[in-house]
């Protein structure tokens, strides 16, 4: 066979490169994003290889304004670095309003090297506030809340051929963004809630393919959202950030000559109260009238001669930042199960989940039919319609036909948490074609899944998804239907790491996080709820930790050393803080202003055990310490030493405070209660020869409880951790399984769909606890989805954004089959188990650019297959179980029972 020179050159070529694959590239967690104000975003690209042990040995990445990189910004070079995440932009400054492409390729441990990727972008935004042109502007309004959303337009006619064009909104309140008759973009809740009076979030929208030759208007609507409308409870719960509503809007125009234009938000633009929503709250639902609807007022040429010139409002631009966060959007639709009159007469229906966000309404009747829907979550012992959770808010729609043919509604400016509708004065029979559930929520990618052969650990870890969908809008909510809906600090940290198996929250969480400085007062106190709009100034352990615990984890589970310096200073704050208010014997004493939040209490005609109550100054001391040990951690990563070193000597003499204080010799805790010794266990407060004695203490109070928790929110997230960490699992399991009350299956039993704020929040005869707290959607004791994930199923992190992993499954034999993955920043991660009589099969897989330890449990004098042969890989022993140190690829093992 002949070869020519130019065909051994292209086969040479051909083996320079692997099989080795980049993708789901991003730039600050997003996919091409636009509107972003980083000065150097940070580039991400995961890896995939055919061949085992891959691992990226070196990378080159480049950036230019053109798609054909022939004139670069910034190229790298090839750098000798395994580093895929978060590679910081070291390049020429950025300039706003300007379109980036990105490219990247990769060498392997095999010295082969990728193709280029394909061609990646992101855009900036207004990078600095002087760049704003565009006035704050409103209507003409009364100072109140709950009233009519606003309307405003402006007409306009480019004067050239429009090749690009960029819309950046905000508003004092909620918009709804129009353009030529369509809404503009498909998110929700815009520009979201962030703490206002120092910074409010804008939008980015391509507006190109929106803009006509000719003539063109844009408009919104604006509604009172969290910033003129009701926050929390009490007379004066409204106006937190102004009392008017109003609109920035800014479109930059590129022409094809090359030349610009600004169309800005000034006084030239019209607006009207007297629109066709009549009434607008978060809380108390939306009244719509179509008769006021203004036909054609977002079409160029719509008479506004009777809306007035809006004003001019003195505020300036400088609170301005760009989108952080993942939008909020419609994510699904769902239809009802069940439409049916209650014994009182009540036409109800059953959506068959408890969801956050609206009903769309199908409805044809006359002109004048007011058709009202109120929402539930829950109905009552005898079928009716429950809503005395709910507290003050109404959660209502009034909707009043026009009449002449079909017409379909959806409320704007309110959102509610419901799974039941009553219907009130619908114009003849109503069905399933007239109602449909849209579910919201920000937009978070999925990021895991967990499965297995038991149908109620199924349904829990579907409860616990669902009430994170429900109440991850725009801020971790306590919950979305009563009178708070709330960024409570306690609830967040709680459940953040469960978060991060769920869906990619580093988006959402880093927007929140921001806002905790600013909430921050002058002392380092860190308020219950973030954006602060409450009365009550104070810190409580376990909530106020918020400020390491988030930012520690999103350090853990993304690898973000950013999100860590950004926080550091508020961290070291609050720390101080404790620090003093504790004094010389560090103890913190009148620390807690919840204690162990919502802990098992018994009926004494039912139960004759004690309660789960700990003591309040033991759990705000052992907080503190924890907070201490992050900050310590966090310092050493900061590269600030001899702070680590000093906040490491601070908690071991917080340790000794602890110890002395509320433990005896043997382990014995002050309380007695289980949530004592999960915090002393998890937090490190126990002396070697003590941990035994709290470890079985800890088992006994299980026991004798029947196999029952008694936690709260902040035992509760730790107490199966504790018990598996220190060789108890089985007892973990028990608890996970139990099915009744208190536990989590309980709620299942009843019928949950989402997980409830109280253990008992609907007892087994069909009653009530207290409606002042009484949620069926809050996801604090949510946060057994993190055990599922990394005890059950066995995927965990042995370092930071999962370059490490450690796959530790611990089958039981009540469990037939585990299923999990979890996509990391680095790739896919799955642990799976499958038990019968006579083995257990483990397969796993680790991607690319990772390393894992495996650990097969009670392997030790097994025989164990590997990949269905006999282990021949080198393997450690850990008490019973056998520890592989494995690169990349799919692995299937067999361990003899």
């Amino acid at each position: 066979m002949r070869f020519t020179l130019s065909s051994i050159l292209i086969l040479l070529s051909v083996m320079a490169f692997s099989n080795v694959g980049i993708y789901d590239l991003t730039v600050e967690y997003k996919t091409n994003p636009i509107g972003i104000d980083e000065v150097h975003p940070r580039f991400s690209w995961k890896l995939n290889a055919e061949r085992n042990n891959t691992m990226q040995s070196a990378f080159e990445l480049q950036v230019s304004l053109d798609k054909q990189f022939e004139k670069l910004e910034w190229g790298t070079g090839k750098v000798e670095s395994d580093q895929s995440i978060l590679v910081p932009y070291d390049g020429q400054d950025l300039v706003p309003n300007q379109r980036y492409y990105w490219r990247v390729r990769v060498w392997d441990n095999y010295k082969k090297r990728s193709d280029w990727s394909s061609p990646q972008y992101w855009e900036t935004g207004m990078m600095d506030p002087s760049n704003w042109l565009a006035k704050w502007i409103e209507p003409v309004q009364e100072e109140k809340h709950s009233g009519p959303a606003a309307m405003v337009r402006k007409e306009f006619s480019p004067a050239k051929k429009v090749v690009s064009a960029k819309a950046y909104v905000s508003a004092h309140g909620l918009y709804e963004l129009h353009i030529n008759g369509e809404i503009v973009g498909d998110q929700v809740f815009a520009p979201g809630w962030t703490s206002y009076e120092e910074r409010i979030q804008y939008q980015v929208y391509d507006v190109t393919s929106n803009i006509q030759q000719g003539e063109n208007v844009i408009g919104a609507y604006i509604g009172d959202g969290w910033y003129r409308g009701q926050l929390a409870w009490g007379p004066n719960n409204w106006a937190h950030y102004g009392r008017k509503i109003g609109l920035i809007c800014q479109v930059e125009i590129t022409y094809q000559d090359g030349s610009k234009e600004s169309i800005v938000s000034d006084e030239s633009w019209q607006g009207t109260m007297d629109g066709p929503i009549t009434m607008n709250s978060l809380y108390n639902g939306e009244h719509y009238d179509a008769r006021k609807e203004k036909i054609g007022w977002n079409k160029y040429g719509f008479d506004d001669s009777d809306w007035e010139q809006v004003s001019v409002s003195t505020e300036s631009a400088d609170k301005l930042i760009s989108t952080q966060t993942v939008p909020v959007k419609r994510i699904e639709e769902i239809k009802p199960v069940k439409i049916w009159k209650t014994p009182n007469g009540t036409m109800v229906a059953d959506m068959g989940q408890n969801i956050v966000g609206w009903v769309k309404l199908k409805v044809n009747g006359p002109a004048g039919t007011q058709v009202t829907i109120r929402h539930a979550e829950v109905l009552d012992n005898d079928g009716e319609f429950y809503t005395a959770n709910l507290r003050a808010a109404q959660a209502t729609l009034k909707y009043t036909l026009k009449g002449g043919g079909v017409e379909v509604y959806e409320p704007r400016f309110t959102f509610m948490g419901f799974r039941y509708l009553a219907i009130e004065g619908f114009p003849g029979e109503l069905t399933e074609e007239h109602l449909t559930g849209v579910v919201i929520h920000s937009d978070m990618e999925p990021t895991g899944t967990f499965e297995c052969s038991n149908p109620q650990l199924n349904q829990l870890q579907h409860n616990i998804q669902w009430g994170q969908k429900g109440n991850f809008l725009d801020v971790p909510t306590d919950c979305p239907q009563r009178d708070e809906r709330l960024g409570w600090t306690g609830d967040a940290q709680a459940f953040v790491r469960t978060a991060s198996f769920n869906m990619n929250v580093a988006p959402f969480f880093t927007k929140w996080l921001q806002d905790i400085p600013i909430a921050q007062d002058s002392a380092g106190i860190v308020p219950f709820v973030v954006p602060y709009v409450m009365e009550d100034f104070r810190a409580s352990a376990g909530w106020a930790d918020v400020v390491t615990i988030a930012p520690w984890t999103m350090y853990e589970v993304y690898g973000d050393r950013r999100i860590l310096s950004q926080l550091y200073p508020a961290m070291k704050k609050y720390v101080n803080y404790v620090q003093q208010s504790a004094g010389d014997n560090c103890l913190w004493e009148g620390g807690s202003v919840f204690g162990d939040w919502l802990f098992y209490k018994p009926e004494l005609k039912f139960w004759t055990e004690p309660d789960g109550h700990t003591d309040p100054d033991l759990i705000a001391t052992a907080f503190y310490a924890y907070s201490v040990s992050i900050l310590a951690n966090t310092a050493e990563i900061l590269g600030e030493n001899e702070e680590a070193d000093n906040y490491r000597k601070l908690f071991l003499n917080i340790k000794k405070a602890f110890n002395k204080a509320y433990v005896t010799p043997s382990g014995l805790i002050l309380s007695d209660s289980q949530t004592s010794y999960v915090l002393a266990l998890m937090f490190d407060l126990l002396e070697d020869a003590q941990r035994k004695g709290a470890v079985d203490r800890l088992v006994q109070n299980i026991r004798n409880r029947g196999n029952h928790l008694s936690t709260g929110f902040l035992g509760t997230p730790y107490l199966c951790r504790v018990l598996s960490d220190n060789g108890r699992a089985d007892v973990a399991y028990d608890l996970l399984l139990q099915e009744t009350f208190p536990s989590w299956i309980y709620p299942i039993t009843m019928g949950a769909t989402t997980i409830w704020e109280r253990w008992d929040g609907q007892k087994p005869d069909g009653s009530f606890q207290n409606t002042d707290m009484n949620s069926f959607n809050h996801y604090a004791y949510g946060a057994i989805g993190d055990w599922m994930y990394r005890v059950v199923a066995g995927i965990d992190n042995a370092a930071p954004g999962y370059k490490e992993l450690l796959i530790q499954p611990h089958p039981d034999s009540r469990l037939e089959y585990v299923n999990a993955s979890f996509d990391s920043s680095y790739g896919i991660v799955e642990s799976s188990w499958k038990m019968d009589s006579t083995s257990v099969l483990i397969a796993v897989q680790i991607p690319p650019n990772t390393s894992s330890k495996v650990v097969l449990p009670n392997a030790v004098d097994k025989m164990v297959l590997m990949n269905g042969k006999a282990l021949t890989i080198h393997s450690e022993k850990s008490g019973a179980n056998l520890v592989l140190k494995l690169g990349s690829g799919k692995y299937e093992f067999e361990v003899e029972r």
